[in-house]
């Protein structure tokens, strides 16, 4: 099964005994407790579901674990255009890997017999990081990000929970030691200062994507550049460095994304957006919320940066 994976393109794949997440659903609770969540009040929604896979596929025995990467270390030509995270320059990765996923689960059938499954891809009430985390894919990071200690971080997760007894893996331990890059390298202090724990309603990326309203104030002059998503914590980790590019055609940035120029990007018109961003997951947010964020970007060029230090916490 692992060996059928790696054909299909997962460069990981793990299993983790089908049980509840009792511990993860304490934190879990804590953490939506404290407001962390901003503005996704989904991630409250479906607890059950989220904390135990059996709700999900009754009989559920087994969570296949997988990764598929996306690095992409290019950079756009103009170093003054915003930028997006590169797990958004190609086609969106729910569509592409949920046809590896299903192709997958139909090979498991073919050859271990009939089985009850579904699979997910940053879909459906549940909690990929920590399955992953048990099943050995890696490790959580002081970013909350999944590590691997020859992959680093820049992979997507996915799952296929059936009711197959597959052995499972043993979980990996913590590599990330006194180290504290993505803390004292995030520009809105998101992390924890001990790390280990996001406010995700601080993360660059939920301002970006997930926010409907408007970007508040207090992150004026904070943004460093980022119109879509944000990578900076995973471009200042240490274990990226043994990061890889991808072997996904599909994962590819058009020529055009790369190659606009900042003035460009200000005026890109909804036409232009439909055409460049098709099948991307840049579409989540909509062409009037890239041109919101566009003008939040536009707005603090304008009025000058601030010390740099970062809005405080609270």
């Amino acid at each position: 099964m692992k060996a059928r994976a790696g054909e299909l393109g997962f460069f990981l794949c793990s299993v983790a005994r089908a049980q509840p997440l009792d511990e993860e659903a304490r934190r879990l609770e804590a953490w939506l407790h404290q407001g962390f969540q901003g503005r996704m009040e989904w991630m409250a929604r479906h607890f059950d579901l989220r904390t135990d896979p059996t709700r999900l596929v009754p009989g559920a025995k087994s969570v296949i674990c997988l990764a598929y990467n996306y690095h992409n270390p290019d950079t756009p030509d103009d170093p003054q255009a915003p930028r997006i995270s590169q797990y958004a320059y190609g086609e969106d990765y729910h569509k592409v890997l949920r046809r590896k996923l299903k192709e997958l689960l139909a090979w498991i059938r073919d050859t271990y017999g009939q089985a009850e499954g579904r699979v997910f891809v940053d879909s459906g009430p549940v909690m990929e990081r920590d399955w992953a985390r048990r099943a050995g894919l890696g490790w959580a990071g002081k970013h909350t990000l999944l590590l691997h200690p020859r992959h680093g971080s820049y992979f997507f997760l996915a799952e296929i929970i059936l009711d197959l007894p597959f052995a499972p893996d043993e979980p990996m331990k913590d590599h990330c030691g006194t180290c504290r890059r993505c803390i004292d390298a995030c520009p809105t202090a998101a992390i924890s200062p001990q790390g280990y724990l996001l406010d995700a309603s601080r993360c660059i990326s939920y301002l970006t994507i997930e926010l409907r309203e408007a970007i508040p104030d207090a992150f004026r002059g904070h943004m460093e550049g980022w119109a879509f998503g944000c990578d900076i914590c995973q471009d200042v980790c240490p274990w990226n460095r043994f990061a890889r590019r991808h072997e996904e055609p599909t994962f590819d940035p058009p020529d055009e994304l790369l190659s606009m120029t900042a003035r460009e990007w200000q005026e890109i018109t909804e036409e232009t957006f439909n055409i460049l961003f098709d099948r991307s997951a840049v579409r989540r947010t909509g062409y009037e919320g890239l041109r919101r964020n566009l003008r939040f970007l536009a707005e603090d060029t304008a009025s000058g940066s601030p010390d740099g230090t970062g809005p405080s916490p609270g």
